[in-house]
């Protein structure tokens, strides 16, 4: 269905956090920083500046959960998926994935929606901007609550756009 390229696991690493969220750092290094992605031909952008480790400040919003940015926890289900971010972005029209605006606390917002059958379903967040548009994050939809939510946008916007 989906060409996804492998998951990163903590197993892979002996349980070595240190030494798999360096590997999950570098696949998204090689992804977002020395290659520019374009999603529909607009080219993506990480948000600045670089963490006091020197990391970007989006690879931790990409892997890590929670309303409150100064409290914010790691999530593994994250970390694992670093490298779907970005096929799903550059795949989506031809993946025939869904796609859809949303406005956020005032912000111009694109979800990107992987279904999965044998797992939790992904969701990539972009932050429209002017000229670019800014990598936002990633998560996974683990409940059906969330998926339930998730598909109200969508119909949501589908009816916006059928008007």
């Amino acid at each position: 269905m989906f060409e996804l390229p492998e998951k990163i696991l903590l197993d892979d690493f002996n349980g070595d956090w240190m030494k798999f969220e360096n590997a999950v750092y570098q696949a998204f290094y090689n992804d977002f920083v020395r290659t520019k992605p374009t999603f529909r031909e607009t080219k993506i952008e990480l948000k600045s500046p670089l963490l006091e480790d020197g990391r970007e400040y989006t690879f931790y919003h990409m892997v890590s959960s929670g309303y409150d940015e100064s409290s914010r926890k790691p999530d593994l289900r994250r970390y694992e998926r670093i490298k779907w971010a970005k096929p799903t972005i550059e795949q989506c029209d031809n993946w025939s994935l869904k796609v859809w605006p949303q406005e956020r606390n005032g912000k111009n917002r694109i979800c990107i929606w992987l279904e999965l059958d044998d797992e939790p379903d992904y969701i990539v967040v972009l932050d429209v901007r002017k000229n670019y548009i800014l990598l936002w994050t990633t998560f996974t939809l683990n409940y059906k609550h969330e998926k339930k939510k998730k598909m109200k946008e969508y119909q949501e916007f589908l009816k916006g756009k059928s008007r």
